[in-house]
């Protein structure tokens, strides 16, 4: 099997898909790995590096041509959606449910889409955890910074002072990202309050953090209430594959303190804040309604290092069994891999993605 290892291209989007040390175990079995030229330079790996592991370097063009399988790290961009060939696979965070114009390209052209955020294994997300890991221990930093009144914000400051309470953060969803949050937020010396629909998550948090994080069921009733009273909200709700629902509408907004600060992490699936829309890292936040919106959609890139460490020690394991078996028999034989397929053949194959496109297998 040939494999690519394309150059991202989104807005400072500084992360690569594999690391040198990834090539070297993929090239172990017999595979060909091509790199794009300067692939890795965001993330510290020098192409001399990636040819050390016997990887070839070419251009951009030749890749998508003769690759098997694309392994990226955000989902094809516009840009790229002409490279893209009949009947090849794609490997990396697709996050389809917001991106009609995306699944119909996928769709039309009968590529196999598997989504790291999909990947399903023993009830657990184990692709889409490293990331949730870093964004979620980023959220509190990132809104830290942006409660500054310079930045737009409240003037806060989130640890508070002798005499002078902390910034209080509610935190919707109790996840991956809502626990690695409310663990920085906690250490920063906030108040906290994390909500989540499900009891058994509440209680881990209870247990993990020793009752010094409160905690709340997630319903639109409590949403609306906490809010108001929150200098910070951190939106950590996942719906896998599907459309995340949203808990903060633009009624909300004028009820909170102005300068307030939303992180919306979940905006990738759409965000669970109405007014909520992508952004970047070179242009990270919008005020709607004197309310500070940071909704990049790649936090992780931000320390691309680290991320493309952690991405790669989740991936291999999956992209060898993929490349020793073939995509299609490693579909068919193995139901982690299959966990992972949004589309194929030309048809929807994630239930909640068929739900968000409105349709029953067709876009």
């Amino acid at each position: 099997m040939i494999i690519g290892v394309p150059k991202e291209i989104k807005t400072e989007e500084y992360r690569v898909s594999m690391t040198p040390d990834g090539v070297r175990e993929i090239k172990r079995f017999g595979n060909a790995v091509l790199v794009e030229a300067g692939a890795g330079a965001g993330s510290g790996f020098s192409d001399d590096e990636y040819q050390e592991a016997d990887a070839d370097i070419v251009d951009r063009t030749t890749l998508f041509l003769r690759s098997d399988l694309i392994v990226k790290v955000k989902e094809p961009l516009p840009e790229e959606f002409d490279l893209l060939r009949e009947g090849q696979a794609v490997f990396t965070y697709l996050h389809l449910a917001p991106n009609r114009r995306l699944t119909e390209l996928l769709l039309r052209k009968k590529i196999t889409g598997l989504a790291y955020e999909t990947l399903e294994k023993d009830r657990l997300l184990p692709l889409l955890a490293p990331m949730s890991e870093i964004a979620g221990r980023m959220a509190p930093l990132v809104a830290a910074h942006f409660l500054q009144r310079p930045k737009g914000g409240s003037g806060i400051l989130p640890t508070g002072a002798t005499g002078v309470k902390p910034a209080r953060v509610a935190v919707l969803g109790a996840g991956m990202v809502g626990t690695n949050a409310a663990r920085i937020a906690l250490g920063m010396g906030m108040e906290v309050l994390v909500m989540n629909k499900t009891r058994d998550r509440l209680k881990a948090i209870d247990d993990l953090f020793q009752g010094r994080i409160e905690t709340l069921p997630l319903t639109p009733r409590n949403a609306e209430q906490e809010v108001r009273s929150a200098d910070i909200v951190i939106g950590a709700v996942l719906v896998p594959g599907g459309r995340t629902p949203v808990f903060i509408t633009r009624k909300m907004l004028g009820t909170m303190r102005p300068g307030s600060v939303i992180v919306d992490v979940s905006v990738d699936q759409g965000g669970c804040c109405e007014t909520s829309r992508p952004t970047t890292h070179a242009d990270p936040v919008f005020i709607v309604d004197g309310i500070v919106h940071y909704c990049v959609a790649n936090m992780p890139g931000a320390y691309p290092r680290t991320s493309t460490l952690a991405l790669t020690n989740a991936t291999l394991p999956y992209l060898k069994e993929l490349a020793t078996r073939g995509v299609e028999k490693a579909i068919e034989a193995d139901p982690v891999i299959a966990s992972a397929v949004n589309t194929w053949r030309g048809e929807i194959r994630n239930k909640a993605l068929a739900q968000a496109m409105n349709a029953t297998g067709q876009a």
